[in-house]
């Protein structure tokens, strides 16, 4: 008998039927009215999303692209930008910068662990030609929750731009870009949007907005002045993927129904169900504090291959996990856990990943494991978590 498929890696994340059906309608012209209809509908639901009153810019690219869009807008060459080099997505962030001819300032923090804003306060009085700091909220490599806020105090008063990379944040752990003082909100559709992969959307800042209108865009295709200058007509500076912002609008929907209090509700108490299996099992959590809300990354004892249990679990059970990044790829496995994801599909998750490690030449002893992970999410759906 064929297993039902549980996509449960850290993006694509699997799709509400309402999306699905959405994106399944005729296509229409991205210049006539009916598109107009869905991008002003758009405009509000991104909003109320980064929870901003600015406008949030919606490219047809993946996260990265918007991640080079910010850079390319915000920065001249030559500049010196600050990036926490945290894991696989933060050295992304150097490689941009040096692409596109600034001088990265590297801060590395050690993988699995967040970034002291007091080192980021350290690095910024030592030198103040640095006028930016880029950072991912969730560093998805490795599960860890950066501390944006803070980072937004230490950049508040300075010349210095906050850049945060939302990818997987976003719609998944309270990220509201106004009240934390980011001066660059961006994510991308693939993870706590419920869409598929293809969007990239970027937000400024007043600040951020004065800095780019000195700065002459480094790419062609990315000029954000001119995309906001679209999308106050309800339009696109290019065209965009027409699809892809059908379902958009229908996602945004479901977000302003639900309610984000609600969302983040739950995302908390998948995450409080995901580590307490896995605690339960004897695992060791690559991040043991400071965790993202998304996924939960853990580590797995010499011997055992993570490529081979993640192998292992879609095959044998239709459950498919990811493997790590960089240096860390064999020795960890994430569960993902964001976006149209409920209790069900993470006890499933827990299942497979415990078979597969077993099969693998692991040995997990604890009868209790999942009763105990069950018990952590009912607890949490029923306090809640602190940030709210």
């Amino acid at each position: 008998m064929l297993n039902k498929q549980r996509l449960l890696t850290p993006g694509p994340t699997p799709l509400p039927e309402e999306v699905r059906l959405a994106m399944a309608r005729d296509m229409i012209h991205h210049r006539k009215p009916e598109f107009t209809s869905v991008m002003r509908d758009i405009r509000e639901g991104l909003k109320y999303l980064f929870q901003t009153s600015q406008e949030v810019m919606s490219l047809a690219c993946s996260g990265t692209g918007a991640m080079a869009a910010a850079v390319s807008n915000l920065f001249r060459p030559g500049e010196k930008v600050l990036f926490v080099d945290g894991g696989k997505f933060g050295e992304r962030w150097g490689e941009i910068l040096s692409m596109h001819g600034q001088t990265p300032v590297r801060l590395a923090v050690e993988w699995g662990r967040a970034v002291d804003p007091d080192a980021v306060r350290a690095a910024l009085d030592a030198d103040p030609e640095i006028t930016g700091v880029l950072v991912q909220a969730s560093e998805t490599s490795t599960g860890v929750l950066h501390p944006v806020r803070e980072l937004g105090l230490v950049t508040k008063e300075r010349k210095a731009l906050l850049v945060v990379d939302g990818i997987s944040a976003v719609g998944i752990s309270p990220c509201p870009m106004d009240e934390w003082g980011l001066d660059c909100l961006l994510t991308g559709s693939q993870k706590g949007l419920m869409l598929p992969p293809g969007l990239g959307f970027v937000c400024l800042s007043d600040k951020a907005w004065a800095k780019c209108d000195t700065v002459v865009p480094g790419n062609f295709y990315f000029q954000l002045r001119k995309e906001r200058e679209n999308i106050l007509k309800n339009q696109t500076l290019f065209t965009p993927a027409v699809g892809l912002m059908v379902g958009l609008a229908t996602s945004l929907r479901l977000f302003r129904d639900f309610g984000l209090e609600n969302i983040f509700r739950k995302q908390w108490a998948l995450t409080m169900m995901a580590r307490a299996g896995a605690r339960a099992m004897g695992f060791e959590l690559l991040a043991p504090e400071n965790f993202t809300w998304g996924l939960s990354a853990v580590r797995l004892p010499l011997g055992v291959d993570a490529g081979e249990v993640v192998k292992r679990a879609a095959e044998k059970h239709g459950v498919v996990l990811a493997a790590g990044q960089g240096h860390m790829k064999d020795r960890v496995v994430r569960l993902g856990h964001m976006g149209y994801v409920d209790f069900g599909d993470v006890l499933a998750g827990l299942v497979a990943f415990k078979e597969a490690f077993c099969a693998s030449g692991g040995y997990v002893g604890c009868p209790d494991a999942l009763e105990q992970a069950v018990a952590a999410y009912g607890q949490a759906m029923e306090q809640g978590p602190e940030a709210l």
